[in-house]
């Protein structure tokens, strides 16, 4: 999908130079990878204290059965 954005050349150029990407394509794309990173992360953290768990629960115990 052609898409046509107008993006501040220096901020391309300089995520190219900080990403060693050979096009502005791969700096975009890369970029977006870590957006989408970044944001999922952050729901992960708003699921801290909300999920009930068994605290008798012996990790340890599983990791011997094989």
């Amino acid at each position: 999908m052609a898409t046509n954005l107008a993006i501040d050349d220096s901020l391309i150029e300089t995520a190219k130079n900080i990403g060693h990407h050979k096009t502005k394509k791969a700096a975009v794309t890369e970029a977006l990878k870590e957006y989408i990173q970044r944001h999922k992360q952050r729901e992960i953290v708003n699921l801290f204290g909300k999920i009930d768990y068994d605290e008798n629960y012996n990790y340890k115990k599983q990791r011997m059965k094989k």
